[in-house]
């Protein structure tokens, strides 16, 4: 499995907590398990990997930071979102913004042009053009007023 997969299936995480009370430990406790994704992989064929050690690391780590920087990253996504209310966008997109945010802020180790590119490519699987360039702008906005300001 890349790095890009593993992105990836954290996106799928974040969705998931966005829609329940639990906690990312409890998502990852279940469902990151070899017997969970040979159960998924029937459907997804992203899962018919299991990650290796560094992806299983870095798997955790976004999906524990997204789980404990939500209402953090929801309001960079609303500053960043002119116009909008945050309960009016994409939940896919949401999810995709939540753990890119959390790269740029939280695992400098990432290039930003890197987690903008792969939030992109993601969204391109997912979404239309136009939430596509939604979600590039608000990132790039992003970076720019918050990361580079400070930097």
């Amino acid at each position: 499995m890349n790095r890009s997969t593993a992105r990836e299936i954290a996106v799928h995480f974040a969705f998931e907590l966005a829609f329940s009370d639990e906690r990312a430990d409890q998502l990852l406790e279940r469902e990151l398990t070899a017997e969970f994704f040979a159960q998924r992989a029937e459907d997804e064929p992203m899962y018919a990997q299991f990650p290796g050690q560094g992806e299983l690391e870095y798997i955790t780590r976004l999906a524990r930071g997204v789980g404990s920087h939500g209402a953090e990253l929801d309001g960079y996504i609303e500053k960043y979102a002119k116009g909008w209310r945050f309960s009016r966008i994409d939940r896919v997109a949401s999810a995709i913004m939540r753990v890119t945010m959390y790269e740029i802020l939280y695992m400098p180790e990432i290039p930003n042009k890197v987690a903008i590119n792969e939030a992109v490519e993601i969204a391109k699987k997912y979404l239309d053009d136009e939430v596509v360039k939604f979600i590039n702008g608000i990132l790039g906005s992003f970076v720019r007023s918050e990361v580079l300001e400070q930097g």
